[in-house]
């Protein structure tokens, strides 16, 4: 009787291993999704920023006949708002009439350039 009971006990905590087991991978699974999300989001948002500063600078060129100094100059004058604790917005400017190379750095992540 003894080992009937024993093997009673293996099975049930079989049964509780297994399902604690079930429970982690959905656990991790669900981590691993939502940090992909996240990821995705990021990147998008990072390219919606760089398409905005795009446009407000080929907008200064065309009213004012140059283009932007600086990041500042588009906030200040065609309201680019960005998190600044996010992100790093710089052109790169030759000249006033040479189109300036937008880069886009998040903090403690990648660059976007455009």
């Amino acid at each position: 009787m003894n080992n009937g009971r024993l093997r009673e006990r293996l099975r049930q905590l079989r049964g509780v291993l297994i399902t604690a087991l079930v429970f982690l991978a959905m656990v991790v699974a669900l981590v691993s999704a939502l940090s992909q999300v996240d990821q995705q989001s990021e990147q998008e948002q990072t390219k919606i920023l760089t398409e905005a500063v795009f446009r407000a600078t080929l907008t200064c060129y065309a009213i004012e006949g140059r283009y932007p100094p600086g990041a500042e100059y588009l906030k200040t004058h065609y309201g680019i708002v960005y998190n600044e604790d996010q992100y790093i917005v710089t052109l790169d400017s030759f000249a006033s009439n040479v189109l300036p190379t937008i880069y886009v750095l998040v903090k403690g992540g990648g660059l976007y350039a455009q």
